[in-house]
């Protein structure tokens, strides 16, 4: 291959991973086309992209954006396929796992002991991670709800307190008042 094809190569995977920083890395072992075209069509409806790649450029690439990736992972062995898109890392994982453990497609994606599609792991923000890892990261939203909580638990643990105080002397007051309306037509 040329030199010049090699930078052309390249300046696409820089123009399409420019803005992307959570992958997760795909391996076709011997998937058919029609398994092929099933799988990259029902990502793309949830909005998931696949790229296939030549090892040694986008090493070259990723080592340009600052990726932590190391030149001899097991990312970088045989066929590789990114799959990108998606809020978040768990949200990609959870979809990918979804489609390949999806009964209707067990002929596609799987012989009788074989796996067509492995799963060689996941990057989140430009590092690598397990695909187990990468599934069990919270969500942008999960990520969300959870500050919003934080910042809203000591506010409410104060007014809790304020007012549980108030509610104390209020009842205590309460009590008093009913003894002495109880002691009052006996006397």
């Amino acid at each position: 291959m040329s030199k010049a094809i090699k930078q052309m190569q390249m300046e696409d995977l820089r123009g399409t991973f420019k803005n992307v920083r959570d992958l997760v890395v795909l391996s076709l072992n011997k998937l058919d086309s029609a398994g092929e075209y099933s799988l990259r069509s029902s990502l793309r409806k949830k909005g998931i992209r696949l790229k296939t790649v030549k090892n040694t450029l986008c090493r070259r690439v990723f080592k340009d954006f600052n990726f932590s990736i190391p030149d001899k992972s097991p990312y970088w062995s045989n066929m590789t396929v990114m799959a990108f898109g998606g809020n978040s890392i768990s949200e990609l994982s959870k979809e990918i796992e979804a489609e390949l453990k999806n009964p209707k497609n067990a002929g596609l994606y799987k012989d009788k002991d074989k796996e067509k599609v492995i799963v060689k792991g996941a990057i989140a923000d430009g590092s690598p991670v397990t695909f187990d890892q990468a599934l069990k990261m919270p969500t942008r939203q999960d990520l969300i709800a959870q500050i919003i909580s934080m910042i809203g638990a000591p506010g409410g643990n104060l007014i809790a307190t304020l007012t549980g105080v108030g509610n104390q002397i209020a009842s205590q007051v309460q009590q008093l008042t009913e003894k002495k309306d109880e002691v009052a037509p006996t006397a």
